[in-house]
């Protein structure tokens, strides 16, 4: 009888020992099953949840700014060029606005704005003229330098605020954390975890949508000044072949006197 109850008291040790405690229990019902950044998201809190969508999208509108804007400024960039280069030749005002045409490029508009104004005065050729056009050329470089700008401020302003915005899903984050611990009366890591990498989930993306807009805003702020030099090259260039032809006027009215 003294055996059963020795065997009896070994097995109902051995039971205990083995059989998981009420915190373990806790820890298994409460560990995350999926812990990669889906599975965080999934599981987030809805402020964390558009937190992170809200710096998806601003990630994908940063991209979408840098591919544009590449594009426009390597297209734009390539035809000033090539219109300003024909400017450097022995050509006069009126042959250039025919070669401009009905084209709305930047260097375009600066041909057509000069002789326009030649034709609104005349074509008297003094000094005059020659601050006209200047005041021309400034106002259509001006119009076309904001023009080419336009969507770069979207980059700084996401540069600026996404690290914020992901520290706010952070602190959202590890306030649910401290909730957790609060309500199931333990400090246990599996209390914890989830609410952490939440935080830390919207940290990341913070700094993946903060970290390209800033670079690709240096990068198009670079690109934006060197196509504003080249219509600075074309205004130039058109101020000179006013005074060429100014100065050829005045010389074959010379001629004609003697």
């Amino acid at each position: 009888m003294q055996s059963n109850f020795g065997l009896r008291h070994v097995i109902l040790t051995i039971a205990l020992a083995l059989a998981p405690t009420p915190a373990l229990a806790v820890d298994e019902a409460l560990l995350p099953r999926n812990l990669s950044p889906w599975g965080m998201f999934l599981g987030a809190d809805i402020v964390v949840k558009t937190v992170m969508i809200g710096l998806a999208l601003a990630s994908l509108a940063t991209w979408t700014v840098w591919l544009a804007k590449t594009i426009e400024l390597r297209r734009k960039g390539a035809l000033a060029l090539q219109r300003t280069r024909a400017l450097e030749g022995n050509i006069k005002l009126t042959e250039a606005a025919e070669r401009a045409g009905d084209a709305h490029d930047a260097v375009a508009q600066l041909i057509r704005s000069c002789a326009k104004e030649a034709e609104l005065s005349g074509g008297v050729l003094d000094d005059g003229l020659q601050e006209r056009v200047a005041l021309r050329l400034e106002r259509v470089e001006a119009a076309m330098s904001r023009q080419i700008a336009r969507g770069t401020g979207v980059l700084a302003t996401i540069g600026a605020t996404a690290p914020f915005v992901g520290l706010f899903g952070t602190v959202w984050g590890i306030m649910n954390a401290f909730i957790g611990i609060s309500e199931s009366h333990t400090t246990s890591l599996a209390v914890v975890a989830p609410g952490i990498a939440e935080a830390l989930l919207a940290t990341a993306l913070g700094l993946v949508a903060a970290i390209p807009a800033v670079v690709i805003y240096n990068h198009l702020v670079r690109g934006i000044a060197n196509y504003r030099a080249l219509l600075g090259d074309a205004s130039a260039q058109l101020m000179l072949l006013v005074s060429r032809q100014r100065d050829h006027r005045e010389f074959r009215l010379a001629r004609a006197a003697e």
